[in-house]
This record gives structure tokens, C-alpha cells and sequence, in this order.
């Protein structure tokens, strides 16, 4: 029999065997425990992970596509919107009004004042049946004798074909080219401290022939054709040429001498400093029958065409167009730098 208060004996049950891990085992349990637990992988979750990449960029290669081609059709459907709202005048026009087509800047074939811009505007005031004249607000310095002269006869079929007035109000400058457009007006307005005249014709460059010999350095220039390079700067000029130059510029200003007779007619008070290309004052060509008399725009609409409302048909490059320019800019720069990237076969 067993008395309570011994002590208990000690527990001589041996402890259980240690079993050994195998290095897979070990794998399998740090890789959370799948093979346990029956979940794939982890090559099949890689596999899977980069088929959803993948995935996503076909996705956003294809929105990006998408994104493209909407632009392109935004960007031709501005172009279209801007060919269809330019070129007409600024408000809807019916009652009775002046008709106002601004020239201002360098005549240029591809400027604001060229003939295509500036015989647009003319046309579309001359056709309105509200317009009772049209004015030619002129600042402008001059530029090409071919567009001027364009403009001129266009401006004097127009008149005759509508039978309407047409004027010019000079604001800073009428001179060389401007002039020869504003001759074919029935009246010229002027201020008294505008600049007007300069009926002449030049033509500029440069020659470095000497400075080359002082340097040393040789032209080689090589043409067919006796006078091919004839205005080159860096080749003498001989007589000859000076002279085939020289009769040029004299025909295009009788030309423009012819222009200024039949414009101005009998008004015209023709003296040897007339038609030598200097300018005047507004007052002292309206003393010399250059200009007709002093007048700004809100005077010749009120007083005389006696129609105070004035619409503005002047062509004006507005926001959407320099938007398409600019943006065009950016196509074109875009595709510049990709063909540059493009691979080639040399």
C-alpha cells in the first residue's frame, strides 16, 4: 500500500524518436507549406503572373491605340471645321454696313497681305449685298511687286463687276508695294503724318568676293550656263550682268509707274522726284496728288459712305488654326524622331 505523502517516482517512459526532415520537405514547408496543402506551385503562380502582364500590356497597348486614332480624327475634324468658318466676316451681316478688309505687314506670297488672303476677303465684302463699300485699311511697308500687282488688277475687275466704292485709309505706312495696291482705290485717306509713296523698285544682297581674297579662301562654283550664278555673293558680278539686272528692275518699275498714272490720273501732280522711290508725309502727298485727303476709318465710314457700322472681312488666322499648326508641328516631329529610331537595312 502506497502512503500519500511519498514522493512520486520518477517518469522513466522514454521520449519519442526524432524524425528527419529531407531537404524537399524543407523546401516545401518555407514555400508555405503547398504541397501540403494541395495548392499549385510556385512555377505554376509565376507562369501565372506573367501571363497577366502580359494581358495588361496587350490592354494598354490597345487603348493607347485607340487613343491615337482618336486624335487624328479630333485633329481632321478641326482642320475641316477651321477650312469651313474662315475667310468670312466676324458677325452676320444684313443691314447696310462698311465693308473693311485690313492689309497690314509684308506683301509676301506666303504672309497675311498676300493676293490669295487679301483677294479672298475683297471678294466675299464685294459679293455682300449689305456692304455699300469696302475699305482697304493699309499699314504696311511693301514687299512683292507680283502680289501687289495681282491685287491691284483683281481689285480694279472687282470694281467695275459690283459697280461699289472702294477706298483706302493709310494708318502708319502706304509705301513701295502697299501703294501700288492702294492706287487702284477710287480715294486714298490718309493721316497727316502717315508715310506714303516710295515708288521704286530694288533688289539687295551682298558680296564677299574681297573679304574671300583677304582670307584666302577659293569659291568653287560650278554651273551650266553662262550666267547661271550670276547672283551668287560670292562670285564678281561683271558688267553685264549688272547691266541685264539693272534693265529688270527698270521694266518692273514702269510697271508700277504705269499703276500710279491710271490709279491717280489727272489728280496726280508729276514732278522728277515723283516716281524716284522717296515717301512722304500724308500731308505732302495729298499736296503732291499721291493721296486724295486726311481721313481715318470712322471718318470715310460716317461721312463718306455714310454707313457708321463697319465689319471687319479680314482673314485672320484664329485659335483653332494655330492649335492645328502646332499640333501638326508635334505630329510631324513625332514621326521625324520615330523614322530617325526606326531600324534600316543599309
Amino acid at each position: 500500500m502506497t502512503d500519500p505523502t511519498d514522493p512520486a517516482p520518477p517518469d522513466t517512459t522514454p521520449p519519442p524518436p526524432t524524425q528527419s526532415v529531407s531537404p524537399e520537405r524543407a523546401r516545401a514547408v518555407t514555400s508555405g507549406g503547398r504541397e501540403a496543402s494541395g495548392e499549385p506551385g510556385w512555377e505554376r503562380a509565376a507562369l501565372e503572373k506573367l501571363a497577366f502582364a502580359a494581358l495588361q500590356e496587350q490592354r494598354t497597348t490597345r487603348r493607347w491605340r485607340t487613343f491615337v486614332r482618336l486624335a487624328w480624327l479630333g485633329f481632321f475634324a478641326v482642320l475641316a471645321w477651321v477650312a469651313l468658318h474662315r475667310g468670312g466676316p466676324n458677325s452676320d451681316v444684313s443691314s447696310p454696313h462698311t465693308a473693311l478688309v485690313e492689309i497690314k505687314g509684308e506683301i509676301a506670297s506666303d504672309g497675311e497681305a498676300s493676293a490669295d488672303v487679301v483677294l479672298t476677303a475683297v471678294r466675299a465684302a464685294f459679293e455682300d449685298k449689305g456692304a455699300v463699300a469696302v475699305v482697304l485699311l493699309i499699314n504696311s511697308p511693301g514687299g512683292s511687286p507680283v502680289q501687289a500687282g495681282i491685287i491691284n488688277d483683281e481689285l480694279r475687275r472687282l470694281k467695275a463687276k459690283h459697280n461699289k466704292p472702294l477706298y483706302a485709309v493709310v494708318e502708319e505706312t502706304c509705301a513701295s508695294a502697299a501703294y501700288y495696291i492702294a492706287v487702284s482705290t477710287d480715294r486714298i485717306f490718309v493721316d497727316k503724318a502717315s508715310v506714303v509713296g516710295s515708288i521704286g523698285v530694288l533688289m539687295d544682297g551682298f558680296g564677299f568676293t574681297g573679304l574671300m581674297e583677304k582670307l584666302g579662301v577659293e569659291r568653287r562654283l560650278m554651273t551650266a550656263g553662262e550666267n547661271k550664278g550670276f547672283l551668287d555673293p560670292f562670285s564678281p558680278q561683271t558688267e553685264r550682268q549688272r547691266a541685264f539686272s539693272q534693265a529688270m528692275l527698270d521694266q518692273i518699275h514702269r510697271q508700277f509707274i504705269e499703276a500710279v498714272k491710271v490709279g491717280r490720273g489727272k489728280r496726280l501732280k508729276e514732278t522728277p522726284e515723283t516716281f524716284s522711290g522717296l515717301f512722304w508725309t500724308g500731308q505732302q502727298a495729298i499736296d503732291l496728288g499721291l493721296a486724295d485727303q486726311l481721313g481715318n476709318l470712322d471718318y470715310v465710314a460716317r461721312e463718306v459712305i455714310k454707313a457708321e457700322e463697319v465689319i471687319d472681312y479680314t482673314r485672320r488666322e484664329n485659335v483653332a488654326e494655330r492649335l492645328v499648326k502646332r499640333f501638326g508641328a508635334s505630329i510631324g516631329e513625332g514621326m521625324v524622331k520615330a523614322l530617325r529610331l526606326a531600324p534600316s537595312i543599309r
